[in-house]
């Protein structure tokens, strides 16, 4: 997806609520990766490779397309470079949607865990937009400025640096204007994720905790980390790659946001894929 287009232009004040800062990332790298042993859950939360919707700048919600050859060779080497970092995931958990699940088996197969299976969850899908689904995003926006009383989609972006908040008036905005009556708003979303990493991460710490990939979505996983750290952590970094990584520890109850849109493990197998 290019860089110019609408969707690559509001994600950044999206994850405006959500980001750690720069130096926040490069202090949690310096961290061990290793297996945790006292019942510390580590989550590595990654967005699925690119789809031929996500090139052909459509809304991909709970509609669905298969990676592209460029997302395939993304997601393989998100997996190399969590092998390069000596990661052993103890358990793993997908969207239910293909592209996730698609993923997930890619990044499991190449991270050496390759004999590990995963659960699929519909808890984790990405946001429903209803009968906005498989149309232009630029359509989708646009409406949803008009709505909120915007000459542009333009003029309402320009808006949003100002007052970031905006973003939830616009995704209740999608559901008021879509016209089949399924489309979620920001916190449908954020209630069914936030439930379902709870029990992940209750589940894993009475196991013994560990390392757990979880594939999911770039609107969704925003909004299901937007508040989930306990300290509130907050920053703007920018947009969230295809097979980004964040990172986030589980302990005592408590959420810690490490990282967030991390492209530091791709860009590493990346590298060794080309021998550079």
């Amino acid at each position: 997806m290019k860089n110019t287009t609408i969707k690559s232009k509001i994600l950044p004040y999206l994850f405006l609520i959500t980001f750690l800062s720069i130096g926040d990332i490069a202090s949690a790298q310096n961290k061990t990766n290793k297996q945790a042993t006292d019942n510390t859950v580590i989550f590595y939360f990654a967005r699925h490779g690119k789809t031929i919707l996500n090139t052909m700048d459509r809304v991909q919600g709970w509609a669905d397309s298969p990676l592209t050859p460029e997302g395939v060779l993304g997601a393989e080497d998100l997996g190399r470079g969590l092998k390069q970092e000596n990661i052993q995931f103890k358990s793993a958990y997908s969207s239910d949607l293909g592209r996730a699940t698609q993923t997930t088996r890619l990044v499991l197969d190449q991270s050496g865990n390759k004999n590990l299976s995963f659960k699929e969850m519909p808890e984790l899908r990405e946001t429903n937009f209803g009968s906005y689904e498989g149309d232009l995003n630029s359509k989708m926006w646009n409406d949803a400025a008009l709505y909120l009383h915007f000459k542009s989609a333009k003029e309402l972006f320009e808006e949003l640096p100002k007052n970031p908040s905006l973003i939830k008036d616009m995704l209740a905005s999608f559901k008021t204007l879509e016209t089949l009556g399924i489309g979620e708003d920001y916190d449908d979303v954020k209630s069914r994720g936030q439930r379902s990493i709870r029990e992940i991460a209750e589940r894993e710490a009475k196991a013994g905790g560990g390392n757990i990939l979880v594939v999911g979505h770039g609107m969704a996983l925003s909004i299901f980390l937007s508040d989930l750290d306990s300290q509130g952590k907050k920053a703007q970094i920018g947009h969230m790659g295809n097979a980004a990584i964040s990172k986030v520890i589980y302990k005592d109850g408590k959420f810690t946001l490490e990282s967030f849109g991390d492209m530091s493990y791709v860009e590493k197998g990346k590298t060794e894929r080309l021998g550079k």
